[in-house]
């Protein structure tokens, strides 16, 4: 186990297997020296835990660990084309898909969940570049979406 799984493991967190397309695409696809990641959604063991619109029948606070749940996700799509995820020198973008109540406006806290998550596993090498978007929906009803570009090693 390399240095970042072991800082996921001290932070509760074991890397799930990559979860399977829900469409004709794959999890994450390397060129040259980035990895992009397709979005994640927040699945645990191939269910959704909580749906619907945040602001809604979702709030924040509960949004926000979806969103964690989503960057974990993230980094076993990038794991799985790279190999270790040591190899990673620097998340570059996050991307946050939010589905959100017509009134809610907080985003960006609910994407902090992805973006805290990264920074606690990667330190330094987790601090990126970041949108946060409010949409209507997103696929199976899931309250938020997450998709990265990391920059890895070159070996």
């Amino acid at each position: 186990m390399g240095k970042v799984e072991s800082r996921l493991a001290e932070l509760g967190v074991s890397l799930p297997e990559v979860v399977p397309p829900l469409a004709a695409y794959v999890p994450a696809v390397r060129t040259g020296e980035y990895v992009y990641t397709s979005g994640q959604l927040p699945m645990v063991q191939g269910t959704l835990g909580v749906t619907g619109k945040v602001g809604g029948e979702v709030t924040a606070d509960e949004a926000k660990q979806q969103a964690r749940i989503c960057a974990v996700n993230a980094l076993a799509a990038v794991k799985s084309v790279i190999g270790d995820l040591d190899r990673i020198e620097q998340v570059v973008k996050v991307v946050g898909f939010v589905a959100s109540a017509p009134d809610f406006t907080g985003q960006p806290g609910v994407v902090n969940g992805a973006s805290e998550l990264l920074g606690e596993a990667l330190g330094d090498a987790g601090v990126h570049a970041r949108s946060a978007v409010g949409v209507a929906v997103l696929p199976l009803d899931a309250p938020v979406e997450v998709e990265l570009v990391v920059r890895v090693r070159q070996d």
